[in-house]
């Protein structure tokens, strides 16, 4: 780094914002791979039928209650409509608010929840097309992918949640593309969303609600950010890699790498390969489901299990394992989401990890926390966090029999994506939960495969 706070490298460039705001500036929704479009295609089922699953959380109606401000933006699962700003703040905390949205490999950041509702709530303000949607969805998600490569575990390890601060940076640069911002405005809204990100994991201590909160935070900041920047509002230039920049306040054990931000922009896309969660629970925590539900496949049983010991990478365990007795008895159904040891368990006895298997009554079950008891974890130096998410358990029976599986990596990423039908499963048992017809499914997943097609009508409720 130089005395100034920046890279030797962008020194003697554009500032990244810069940077990136004329390549905003210049994407074609025609132009998208065929890859990107189905990601986000997939990303608006899935962050869609999420948001109408939490309508009839206490979380959802907290929010109805204290944002208030009407307009013409749908608020999913709900007649009443509200501003755009409202829409993408409930939108994407109820997306969120059961952990079960898209996610990203290499720093799980959740880019769907944050800028699905923005510009869905952009859109339905202004009149935007399908087209439209399509390249504020693709961007957006792409610098939040890119973000996350960059910061790894850093974010985490600096107490901020990625998906809050990543998130408003990703919201900004959404809502621009799908605006049509010129270069000049959309650098300035980034440099003013530097200052909107925010996002603390204290909720890690009693599992309460405010992480679900930050993909709406998040939403929201993006939409504020992009009509301050398109009003002349001057944010700073290096935004990202200043010495008091992003980088430096969200991630500060990281020497960021500004080519995974800026290097072949329009060309690789990461946005292409977002992963879909098979399980209702944290990131890193779904390989080691897969590796209970098969352990109970053998047909071994509760009782006949000692001890099932975990290899996890060191970077999880602050989140994921301690303190190791809150986790082995969570305190409520949220907490619940980021045990491991009670997703092991539950998966292991109720044969999965859905959004039923995360309520009051299921973390009361003593079977099921007899059984989290019996789970412990040891970290293995060889383990491929935060570039590879994996699972292993080494099973020790009463009977002495020892017992290994193992999952080489998150199932419904890169390496074994959900395909289409699969997430449309999802989708309609996620909407069985907030109690839609089985009908508005199908009408979800039509609306999604129809963007590009025209102005752009969120169907809001059953």
């Amino acid at each position: 780094m130089n005395s100034a706070g920046q890279s030797t490298a962008s020194a003697a460039e554009s500032p990244v914002a810069e940077t990136l705001a004329r390549w905003i500036a210049g994407v074609e929704a025609s132009d998208l791979p065929a890859t990107v479009v189905d990601a986000c295609i997939d990303t608006v089922i899935d962050t869609c039928g999420l948001a109408f699953a939490a309508r009839r959380t206490a979380y959802v109606a907290a929010l109805l209650e204290s944002w208030t401000t009407t307009g013409p933006c749908t608020v999913i699962g709900f007649p009443q409509t509200r501003d755009a700003g409202t829409a993408a703040m409930i939108n994407g905390t109820a997306a969120h608010g059961e952990d079960f949205d898209n996610t990203f490999e290499g720093c799980p950041v959740h880019p769907g929840s944050v800028v699905v509702p923005a510009v869905l709530a952009a859109a339905e303000e202004r009149g935007l097309n399908g087209h439209d949607a399509l390249r504020g969805m693709a961007v957006g998600q792409e610098l939040m992918c890119r973000l996350a490569l960059v910061v790894q575990k850093g974010t985490h390890a600096a107490g901020f949640h990625p998906t809050a601060v990543i998130g408003a940076m990703g919201a900004t640069a959404a809502v621009a593309a799908a605006t049509g911002m010129p270069a000049h405005a959309t650098a300035n809204a980034l440099g003013v969303a530097g200052s909107m990100a925010s996002g603390i994991i204290e909720y890690l201590a009693d599992g309460s609600w405010t992480k679900r909160m930050h993909a709406g935070w998040a939403a929201q900041s993006g939409l504020r950010a992009a009509a301050m920047g398109q009003s002349g509002f001057e944010g700073p230039a290096t935004v990202f890699e200043g010495r008091h920049g992003f980088f430096r306040a969200f991630a500060p054990s990281v020497e960021p790498d500004l080519s995974l931000v800026t290097a072949d922009l329009g060309e690789r896309w990461e946005s292409a390969r977002v992963a879909f969660k098979p399980y209702a629970c944290g990131t890193m925590t779904q390989p080691f489901v897969d590796c209970a539900l098969r352990l109970a496949g053998r047909g071994i049983r509760a009782a006949d299990i000692a001890d099932l010991k975990c290899l996890v990478g060191e970077g999880t365990v602050h989140r994921l394992w301690e303190p190791l007795e809150l986790k082995r008895r969570p305190p409520t159904p949220y907490a619940a989401k980021f045990s491991t040891p009670y997703c092991i368990s539950v998966a292991f006895l109720r044969g999965d990890a859905g959004l039923s298997e995360f309520s009051r009554e299921a973390i009361q079950d003593p079977a099921v926390l007899s059984l989290a008891e019996r789970v412990r974890y040891e970290v293995d130096p060889d383990d491929e966090y935060p570039h590879n998410y994996t699972g292993k358990i080494r099973a020790t029976l009463t009977d002495g029999r020892v017992i290994d599986e193992a999952q080489p990596h998150l199932r419904g990423g890169a390496r074994e994506p959900l395909g289409r039908a699969e997430l449309q499963r999802k989708c309609a048992a996620n909407l069985a939960v907030g109690g839609a017809d089985p009908e508005f499914a199908r009408v979800l997943s039509a609306f999604a495969e129809g963007l590009g097609a025209s102005t752009v009508v969120v169907p809001g409720h059953a």
